[in-house]
């Protein structure tokens, strides 16, 4: 049976903008989706750019005019790869024309953006996605169903981090994600940690945050030095709905961590440990086994751990962080088929950036902030 094609128009070929082309076009290898996906057009700031991206990505046009191609009636699904405050009005703007959107995090600079692009899509009947793709990991997956299905008794505490060292340096330049208007560790890489705790052990209902400015002035780029008023890094005391307590902790300024996405999950039968520096492994820990043979053992990723095995037939030879979002991409395409759905849509990308403000409401006041 033929598939209809689903044509898939990108705004931005930087970093993220290749992992969403790389993502299409290894899904639609690896998985049996239910469109015909066609890279339609890729847009981005200048002719030139745009058309070189869409040589090397395998577009099959390009623009300057993302407006254009957005409210091209040949365009299905609109990619949002572009720096975080610009989010909003692309995401509006294809809502507006009728089109499903799939926007990298954090959704929107603000939350009151986010909850404005979330009910625009609600009501426009379309269908969203924010790109929270380390969810995607088997092992992640592994982890939420041994923890729902009580193998770890009652959970009592959590500890979760995201680390990298991309502004360790004091004399890199000012740039978007230092934009007072949702810039900073927690918006940037601190959303992941966040949605990880949330997707593990559910909702959290309290917190208190503190948030810290490291390096107060960068180069900006004309001889001078700009302010910085944004987080280097912040941590979170947080409360579970399910009574759990933890801490998150977000840096970007972590000298010689690269990709640092870790947990820890403790329960009254046993322990979780995983690290996103080694993410085809999740270390367990069971108070049920015998004196004298307790300790961590390794989880190797496998074909056990669906979609693994579409990757991979061979136990332990691992998969990487583009076939993440593989995964991301054809959870999405089922769900724009009806086949389920929305694996992480705008209104949980709301939740997320509300909680990011809510840490730094609570650092500003010091003191224990509600979550609703």
């Amino acid at each position: 049976m033929s598939r209809s094609p689903l044509r898939v128009g990108l705004i931005g070929s930087g970093f993220m903008g290749k992992a969403h082309a790389f993502g299409y076009g290894a899904a639609a290898k690896v998985f049996d989706l239910p469109f015909a996906v066609e890279l339609h057009t890729l847009a981005d700031a200048t002719p030139d750019l745009a058309a070189r991206a869409a040589r090397e990505l395998g577009f099959a046009n390009s623009t300057a005019d993302w407006r254009a191609m957005v409210a091209s009636p040949e365009i299905d699904v609109v990619n949002i790869t572009v720096p975080n405050a610009l989010h909003k009005e692309m995401a509006l703007a294809a809502i507006a024309a009728g089109k499903h959107v799939y926007c990298e995090k954090p959704l929107a600079p603000r939350a009151r953006d986010a909850q404005e692009m979330t009910e625009a899509a609600e009501a426009a009947g379309v269908k969203t996605q924010v790109g929270f793709n380390y969810l995607c990991n088997p092992m992640l997956r592994l982890a939420r169903d041994m923890i729902a299905g009580g193998e770890l008794g009652q959970i009592v505490s959590y500890r979760g981090v995201h680390a990298e060292d991309y502004m360790a340096d004091a004399t890199s330049p000012w740039s978007f994600r230092h934009d007072p208007q949702g810039g900073g560790a927690f918006a940037d890489i601190g959303s992941h940690a966040l949605a990880t705790a949330e997707f593990l052990l559910g909702p959290i209902t309290r917190l208190l945050g503190d948030t810290v400015t490291v390096i107060p002035d960068r180069p900006d780029g004309t001889g001078g030095r700009r302010p910085v008023e944004v987080d280097d890094l912040g941590r979170a005391f947080v409360r579970f709905a399910g009574g759990a307590s933890g801490s998150i902790e977000a840096s970007w300024v972590a000298m010689g961590r690269k990709m640092q996405h870790d947990f820890e999950v403790y329960g009254t039968r046993g322990a979780l440990l995983f690290t996103q520096e080694r993410f085809n492994e999740l270390h367990v820990y069971s108070a049920d086994d015998a004196p004298g043979r307790r300790g961590f053992r390794r989880i190797e990723a496998a074909p056990d751990h669906p979609p693994y095995g579409r990757f991979c037939v061979a136990p332990g030879h691992q998969i990487g962080f583009n076939d993440l979002k593989a995964i991301e991409v054809a959870g999405f395409l089922d769900a724009l088929a009806g086949q389920g759905p929305e694996p992480f849509g705008f209104r949980q990308g709301w939740r997320v950036q509300s909680l990011v403000e809510a840490v730094h409401a609570s650092s500003k006041a010091q003191a224990w902030v509600d979550v609703a």
